[in-house]
């Protein structure tokens, strides 16, 4: 009985959207949060299908993000950091801080609970260690994510006020949780400007044709509504 009148309600909110049409940024953004109807302050999604060739190197599309609006729950993070510098990545708000003492926690339960993991240079060699239970986790600290640096404060930091890294899957489609739906609509349509913006900053040059071939906003089990996004950035 539940899933019908789930079904129902559904179909309800689904007839709200013209499944053909492809609507502005401003109008996608109001009807995606008119068709969120879960009792839980569901997370509005954004999805891209890329025009890139996945099996190409050249053409892996990846980067980080800072959202100008916060986009739900902190991310948990992990820092590995010697000594001398324990106590800076604690004050910076890392949830969890050690050095080879964790490293060698690590390989030996084969467990680690974080969202995110960073640390400094000097520690990357010892985490050939954990390789195997960080990276299929895709937790590995990494120059490209901007997880691997000096400045650990600064790293932690972004992470926490809402940083995150980006890269597209093995089908060339790029997911990304953008804002709650009780975030407001001006918020929401400036973490929506902002990501699809950084994802055309960081075109690999050897992508020919149309590089967004479709943006679709999506809320937790709401209907999908695309989105044209040729005018961001240009």
């Amino acid at each position: 009985m539940a899933n019908a009148s789930r079904s129902k309600r559904y179909q309800e909110v689904k007839n709200l959207v013209d499944s053909k049409k492809v609507y502005a940024p401003e109008a996608a953004i109001e009807l995606v949060k008119q068709t969120s109807k879960t009792k839980f302050d569901s997370s509005i999604e954004v999805h891209l299908n890329l025009g890139i060739d996945v099996k190409k190197g050249d053409q892996q599309v990846r980067s980080t993000i800072l959202f100008p609006h916060s986009i739900g729950k902190s991310k948990k993070v992990l820092a590995f950091v010697p000594a001398d510098k324990e106590k800076e990545a604690k004050e910076a708000g890392a949830d969890t801080v050690g050095g080879e003492e964790l490293i060698n926690e690590i390989a030996k339960t084969g467990k680690v609970d974080c969202d995110v993991a960073v640390a400094t240079p000097d520690m990357m060699v010892k985490l050939a260690k954990v390789a195997k239970v960080l990276g299929p986790s895709g937790l590995m600290p990494n120059p490209k994510t901007e997880t691997v640096g000096a400045n650990i404060k600064k790293i932690i930091e972004e992470i926490k006020k809402g940083k995150v890294a980006f890269k597209n899957d093995a089908t060339a489609n790029m997911h990304q949780v953008i804002g709650k739906a009780s975030l407001g609509n001006k918020e929401l349509l400036e973490n929506f400007t902002t990501f699809v913006e950084a994802i055309k900053k960081v075109k690999p040059a050897s992508s020919k044709g149309v590089y967004i071939k479709s943006a679709t906003l999506t809320s937790t089990m709401g209907p999908a509504v695309k989105v044209d996004v040729s005018s961001i950035g240009a």
